[in-house]
């Protein structure tokens, strides 16, 4: 690994993670432009977050976007459930298969006994544990062995059904996994990367040391970090122009975060306990690159909750945002603001 060490400001960070996050700038409508959305993964924990995340990313996004062929939904990082496009199953499964001992055996014999059990069938996640004879909550530990996918739209119970294992080396799959979390939440650690992915911190490391020269050490305002060294350029680069407006869903990827990494993104200590609530998490709100509050959803009236005083332009901006959510069975959607 090379000695250079870059020195990068909170506003080159924050400028970067925008700009490969797609959220300056809508993609075109198309498969490429979903899969570069869930690049690394859209976290689908909140009912229709996944399709509120592409929605900020991706022009012309419609409510069944996430019905998309491109798309699966797996127990991803965290065992959380997560949108990726299908292309990454490996990489958001495999990738953070444990690699010895107990762990890796229940997940294999978790994967095992479920594909045995449903016969190629897709059953309800309850009626799936119950064949199996487990909690069905303990499916989702099979889910590294990238046999099981799932569907879910936050209305109902997951879907659960087998597939055949993806064709790639699990370290291989944990190497790409770890470019993912460099080249979006970057600059990063081992210890970052361990808690985002779900894997041990020993693993965390094998990776960091596997990519070797790929790597490139960098300052930072929160401590020396590593970012890819084929992002320098996007690091160094000059700001785009922001985004007037994007509300992003509890747990997009442009604010899952922990540590030090939240205090870079949001400064001041009480507004970072208005957004990473104990309990569910509300969603941001994006304006002009900077966070400047919170939102909430009921049907069809938005309830913000902004942290400054924002301008009658800013406020327009919020408010055409929310009337352009692809939510299905939702229309006019209408924005709350404090009295």
């Amino acid at each position: 690994m090379t000695e250079r060490r870059l020195a990068l400001g909170r506003s080159e960070i924050l400028a970067h993670r925008r700009l490969v996050g797609s959220l300056d700038k809508r993609l075109p409508t198309g498969k490429a432009s979903l899969e570069r959305a869930a690049w690394a993964g859209l976290q689908d924990s909140m009912p229709r977050a996944a399709l509120l995340s592409i929605h900020a990313r991706v022009e012309g996004t419609q409510s069944n976007a996430l019905e998309d062929p491109f798309l699966v939904q797996v127990w991803g990082p965290r065992y959380s459930a997560y949108v990726i496009a299908a292309v990454d199953r490996a990489v958001f499964t495999l990738g953070r298969l444990p690699d010895e001992g107990k762990a890796r055996r229940r997940a294999e014999d978790m994967a095992t006994r479920l594909d045995t059990v449903l016969a190629g069938r897709a059953v309800a996640h309850d009626e799936a544990g119950r064949r199996v004879g487990v909690h069905p909550n303990a499916l989702r530990y099979g889910a590294p062995t990238g046999r099981i996918l799932i569907r879910w739209d936050g209305a109902r119970q997951p879907t659960v059904w087998t597939v055949p294992p993806p064709a790639i080396d699990p370290a291989d799959a944990r190497h790409e996994l770890l470019r993912r979390y460099l080249h979006v939440f970057g600059p990063g650690t081992p210890e970052g990367f361990a808690e985002w992915a779900g894997v041990s911190t020993g693993q965390a490391r094998a990776a960091f040391t596997a990519l070797g020269s790929l790597l490139m050490p960098v300052r930072t305002p929160i401590g020396d970090r590593w970012i890819l060294g084929a992002d320098e350029a996007t690091f160094r680069a000059p700001p785009v122009p922001a985004a007037p407006a994007r509300l992003l869903p509890s747990g997009d990827t442009f604010f899952l975060l922990q540590g030090a990494d939240r205090e870079l993104l949001v400064p001041d200590a009480d507004r970072r306990a208005m957004l990473w609530t104990p309990r569910v998490w509300p969603g941001a709100i994006l304006v002009d690159g900077e966070l400047v509050g919170t939102w909430r959803r009921s049907q069809a009236v938005v309830t913000v909750e902004p942290w400054q005083k924002l301008t009658a332009a800013q406020r327009r901006a919020v408010e055409e945002e929310a009337a352009s959510m692809p939510l299905p069975g939702t229309s006019s959607i209408r924005v709350r603001w404090p009295v």
